[in-house]
C-alpha cells in the first residue's frame, strides 16, 4: 500500500514513540493486569477465610450446646489465633469467657474478655464483654475496676443492663442509695417488655423501693 509523504511521517513518528515509550506501556498493562489479579486474589483469600471461621463458629456453637467447656474454649483459640479479623473471633472468644467463667477459670475469663474489647469491630460487642467483664470483676470484689468499665461510654441499648449491674457493684460496695438510684435508672431502660425487669424489682424493693 502506498503512503504519500504526511501519511509516512506520521507513521514514523507512531514507531519512534513506541520504540521509546512501548516498554513502559507494556509494563504499566502488566501492572494494571496484577492488580485485578491481586485484588480478585485477596477477596477469594478473605471469603476462604470466612468460609473456614463460620465452619469453626457452628462447631463451637454445637460443643457449647453440649456444655463441653473444654471444646469451647480451644475452638475459641484457634479462630481467636487464626481467624483474628473476622466477625466470628470475638463472638466466639465471649462464648469462651462464659464457659470458663462458668468453670470457675476467672483468670481465662477476663483475658477472653480483654481480647474482645481490643479486638471486636463490633461496637456491640464491645460493650458486652464489658459487661461480662465487670462481672467477672464483681464477683473478684474488685469494685473499683469494675464501675470505671460499666462508667464507660456504651450503647443506649445496654444502658439498663449496665445501670442494674453498677446497683449490684455499688451495694456489694455498701453504697445502698447510689446502688437503689441505679437500680431505677435499669427501670427506665430497660424494654418495658423485658422479663429482666422483674429481677431488678425485686433488687429494688429489698432496698426500700
Amino acid at each position: 500500500m502506498a503512503y504519500d509523504l504526511e501519511e509516512q511521517e506520521q507513521i514514523d513518528a507512531v514507531k519512534a514513540w513506541w520504540k521509546q515509550n512501548g516498554t513502559t506501556v507494556l509494563l504499566g498493562v502488566a501492572v494494571f493486569v496484577a492488580i485485578v489479579a491481586g485484588m480478585q486474589g485477596w477477596r477469594y483469600y478473605q471469603h476462604q477465610q470466612a468460609m473456614q471461621a463460620a465452619g469453626l463458629y457452628e462447631a463451637l456453637q454445637g460443643a457449647a450446646g453440649q456444655h463441653n467447656t473444654k471444646s469451647v474454649r480451644d475452638i475459641a483459640a484457634q479462630l481467636m489465633e487464626r481467624f483474628p479479623r473476622t466477625a466470628y473471633a470475638p463472638r466466639a472468644a465471649l462464648s469462651a469467657a462464659r464457659a470458663s467463667y462458668e468453670a470457675g477459670d476467672g483468670k481465662s475469663a477476663k483475658a477472653q474478655l480483654q481480647w474482645v474489647m481490643e479486638h471486636a469491630k463490633s461496637d456491640e460487642i464491645k460493650d458486652a464483654a464489658r459487661l461480662q467483664m465487670a462481672g467477672v470483676l464483681l464477683d473478684e470484689k474488685n469494685h473499683e475496676e469494675a464501675l470505671k468499665l460499666l462508667d464507660a461510654r456504651h450503647g443506649a441499648g445496654f444502658d439498663g443492663l449496665y445501670a442494674d449491674l453498677k446497683g449490684d457493684v455499688l451495694l456489694a460496695s455498701g453504697k445502698s442509695a447510689e446502688a437503689r438510684a441505679a437500680y431505677q435508672l435499669a427501670l427506665e431502660k430497660l424494654d418495658p417488655a423485658s422479663g429482666y425487669r422483674g429481677l431488678v424489682q425485686l433488687k429494688l424493693d429489698g432496698l426500700g423501693g
